[in-house]
């Protein structure tokens, strides 16, 4: 049964790999989210440090990490930092569906 995981990606610095990688960044996250594995992503806003969070729905965390590792930010060292938690939010109008219910 498929889990709910929260990916929280630290940037490095470099503002320019950033941006020159982002397209494949975001057609690689729209692949996922086509095949149902990728809820919702994105940045955190620009007054914040720089990086973004993830929500997979994934079989272990295994799964996601192996996500994790092919996505273009990643290959291309953009991300200096990703942690992955498993995540099962008990209220809120979405709750359910986060939870497999």
């Amino acid at each position: 049964m498929a889990s709910t995981f929260a990916v929280i990606y630290t940037y490095t610095d470099d503002t320019a790999l950033r941006e020159a990688t982002r397209p494949s960044h975001r057609d690689y996250l729209r692949g996922l989210a086509d095949e149902g594995a990728l809820l919702v992503a994105g940045a955190w806003a620009p007054a914040e440090a720089p990086g973004g969070l993830l929500i997979f729905r994934a079989d272990d965390k295994a799964a996601v990490q192996a996500i994790v590792d092919k996505d273009p930010y990643t290959t291309a060292g953009v991300v200096a930092n990703s942690e992955i938690r498993e995540w099962a939010p008990p209220l809120g109008p979405v709750a359910a569906q986060l939870n497999g219910e």
